[in-house]
């Protein structure tokens, strides 16, 4: 089903939206290198287990509130896989916010290969538009969500077979009773989303 665009502006608005203070900035203070395998596109799941470990080391009480898939140079993203993830994790002791991204291959002096881990930010706390997840919640990955968002969008991909997809996992409980992949076909001005539920794999259902 083709989502109105404005719809995507809000709810892509409020799952970008993590309450702190101000933006964790990308600063790989840190980095875990990948192992040797060859560089290639990962699913959100892989990336989201793999940061998760040095996110657990900054603080055992992290709750993850955000995923998002981004672009590297050399490595395309296709079918729900990307070469660059972030994720942002929050501390409820620490009252802060922590992003950290995975890259499957090291763009220096910004990106190294694997995990960089950025700064704490201040945090306060939880919302109902930005609620936290857990890992568990990602039943359904993201190359799955892809393919149920192109199976929904047959009719605009005939029309636009060259427009990439990006992926924002959120949980906003104003909008939808479970953590959602919001996959983003294209962009907002011309483009397809899908809300795909993170559980169940079907289109989510807005609620009312």
């Amino acid at each position: 089903m083709r989502r109105n665009l404005s719809i995507f502006v809000v709810l892509s608005a409020l799952l970008y939206a993590v309450a702190c203070s101000e933006t964790p900035k990308e600063e790989p203070v840190q980095a875990i290198n990948a192992t040797s395998e060859a560089a290639g596109p990962v699913s959100g799941k892989t990336a989201y287990w793999a940061m998760y470990k040095s996110a657990y080391s900054w603080s055992n009480d992290i709750v993850p509130l955000k995923l998002e898939s981004k672009t590297i140079p050399g490595i395309k993203n296709e079918a729900g896989n990307a070469g660059l993830w972030s994720a942002t994790f929050g501390s409820p002791r620490k009252r802060e916010a922590l992003e950290i991204s995975y890259a499957v291959v090291a763009q220096l002096p910004d990106v190294a290969k694997g995990v960089n881990v950025g700064h704490g930010v201040p945090w306060s706390g939880p919302t109902r538009d930005v609620m936290p997840f857990q890992g568990s919640d990602i039943v359904v990955d993201s190359d799955a969500a892809y393919k149920t968002a192109a199976t929904q969008a047959q009719s605009w991909l005939k029309t636009h077979p060259d427009k990439s997809a990006n992926f924002l996992l959120g949980n906003n409980s104003t909008k939808f009773p479970t953590p959602v992949w919001y996959v983003i076909l294209g962009d907002k001005k011309d483009g397809y989303g899908a809300f795909v539920n993170t559980k169940t794999g079907e289109i989510a259902k807005q609620v009312k």
